[in-house]
């Protein structure tokens, strides 16, 4: 059985990374004391992600919401986040490989970080910093002091994280889903981290996410991986 809680494939580049729960929390962790560290930014404050799935948007999201902070969350096909849905966020996080069509698309935060999730080795363009070498230097840093109040706004449309949560074990539960299930996504299916991580992680499932899925290769990925759905 696979001791990994996200595994990452990308068929068109081919790339496979695969984290623990100690590794993802580990990002989680760094990601946190980044923002509530290094940048300074108290609970309550608001994060733009414009990321699509990926185990680096995973833990961004984990971190975040470890911190207290509230998302703002918009996936890949989307250009940018809503500028009249209230005060502008205090960190974004772009993906490199449309950062330059949303530079005008995106609010200009204090904070603001690049993911090369294409490995693709670029440069942060001006006034971005890159997410892994910013976060890096956090890696074991303690967890962020007190509990997230279930109360307390995940998402800056006021959903709480109470709510947040009995949503996604409604969705793990309507599809079956249960604890030890190693669950194939593909991600295109749905850019929504309720679907893709919460869901999967709430009924202490695993998750196995395919970005530009080759089905020829569908079979034979889940009898490697042990998977037990597949969305």
């Amino acid at each position: 059985m696979s001791t990994e809680l996200v595994t990452f494939y990308d068929d068109a580049t081919g790339e496979r990374a695969g984290l623990s729960a100690t590794d993802l929390g580990a990002w989680a962790g760094a990601t946190a004391s980044l923002l509530s560290g290094e940048c300074g930014l108290p609970r309550g404050s608001r994060a733009g992600v414009l990321l699509p799935p990926h185990w680096q948007t995973a833990a961004v999201l984990l971190g975040a919401w470890a911190a207290g902070i509230e998302v703002s969350f918009q996936g890949w096909a989307t250009a940018g986040l809503d500028r009249d849905a209230g005060p502008e966020p205090d960190a974004t996080f772009v993906d490199r490989r449309r950062v330059d069509s949303w530079l005008e698309d995106v609010p200009r935060a204090r904070h603001r970080f690049v993911l090369d999730l294409a490995s693709a080795n670029s440069p942060a363009p001006d006034g971005y910093r890159d997410f892994m070498q910013a976060a890096r230097p956090h890696l074991g840093a303690p967890p962020p002091a007190g509990m997230v109040d279930a109360g307390a706004s995940a998402t800056v449309d006021g959903t709480t994280f109470g709510e947040y949560g009995a949503v996604a074990g409604e969705v793990a539960r309507s599809r079956g889903l249960t604890a030890g299930d190693r669950v194939l996504i593909d991600t295109t299916t749905s850019e929504e981290p309720l679907i893709w991580l919460l869901a999967p992680l709430t009924a202490g499932a695993s998750i196995v996410l395919c970005a530009n899925l080759d089905r020829s290769r569908l079979d034979a990925r889940i009898s490697a991986e042990g998977v037990t759905h597949v969305w």
